[in-house]
């Protein structure tokens, strides 16, 4: 079996088992469980995509915390669509939540809807991604985006002294372009790096994949790969392999993800940054229930990154994030 195929394989059980999860989580929720409190409080909670196992396991801690508490915990899942984000917002809205846990979809495309649910006096928490007007959220909990390009830039600057590259971006999300910038702002103040190609495919790996297969197809030469993400670095390296170029060129993602950490240890990723979603989880409970009981909170919360690479990936649990 090839790697372009074995890749797909795995993206289909991915998703599958998350809708299945999600579907079965939202079917089977309880109501009334003997835990639920008298007067519970009622989470909305809505994430970029459940198609990718971080913003999972970020709700699996939200979860775990609303229903030691007694609340209800409400998900929806907008599948990259903002318009469908802002109808489920609404939505929740209607239902009643006291909190919404928000990564969005585009950084600009829910001011409206958020200013109403500030004026139902909902509490706003945005993880992973940041608003474009951050002053709408009570709480932003994210990865020290920023930084994470920037490791990863140095480490590519360890390694070579020159390098054409092509960059995976997703410019909707800012916690994307805050990756892409830190990474740039690294390598491209040394002579001997250009950018040849900017490709974007908002972070999926169904669509990394068949877009850089479209740019190997040009015959452009490159010889590094930086992605916002791992889906895109692993579409990214599927691509590369289908044309017999896994071996030439270097691949760089951030997340460290399962997948993408098996991919560093069998040496056809070079170095992701690692991120920490239980951690942006636990964060984001936390402050959720602090706002409820009146408590001051920061306004942003970082959550430190790590750099992964095949030297150190052994230190890590490659079968789950960190």
């Amino acid at each position: 079996m090839n790697f372009r195929r074995l890749v797909m394989i795995i993206n289909t059980v991915v998703v599958l088992v998350l809708v299945f999860l999600t579907g079965a989580y939202m079917i089977l929720r309880p109501d009334g469980s003997e835990n639920q409190k008298e007067h519970s409080i009622l989470i909305g909670a809505s994430y970029m995509t459940m198609n990718n196992e971080l913003f999972a396991i970020i709700n699996e801690q939200i979860a775990h915390r609303v229903e030691a508490e007694g609340d209800r915990l409400i998900l929806r899942d907008p599948a990259l669509n903002v318009e469908r984000q802002v109808e489920q917002i609404n939505d929740m809205l209607d239902a009643g939540i006291d909190v919404l846990v928000l990564t969005p979809v585009d950084a600009g495309g829910l001011d409206e809807v958020l200013r109403r649910a500030r004026e139902q006096g909902v509490r706003i928490i945005v993880v992973d991604s940041d608003l474009s007007d951050p002053t709408l959220a009570d709480c932003t909990i994210v990865s020290d985006n920023y930084r994470a390009g920037v490791l990863v830039g140095e480490y590519l600057l360890s390694q070579t002294d020159h390098a054409k590259l092509v960059i995976l971006t997703h410019d909707a999300a800012i916690s994307g372009v805050e990756r892409v910038r830190g990474f740039l702002d690294t390598v491209e103040k040394e002579e001997g790096f250009r950018v040849v190609q900017e490709i974007p495919c908002e972070g999926k790996l169904e669509l990394a994949m068949p877009r850089m297969e479209e740019f190997i197809e040009k015959n452009v030469y490159f010889d590094n790969v930086f992605c916002l993400n791992d889906p895109a670095c692993i579409g990214a390296a599927a691509a590369l392999d289908a044309h017999g170029l896994l071996d030439r060129v270097n691949l760089y993602g951030v997340d460290a993800s399962p997948d993408g950490k098996a991919m560093i240890r069998d040496g056809n990723i070079q170095a992701s940054a690692a991120q920490f979603p239980t951690r942006v989880g636990e964060q984001a409970a936390d402050t959720l229930y602090r706002l409820l009981n009146g408590e001051e909170v920061e306004s942003r919360i970082l959550v430190p990154v790590e750099l992964v690479t095949k030297e150190n990936v052994e230190e890590y649990s490659i079968d789950r994030w960190q």
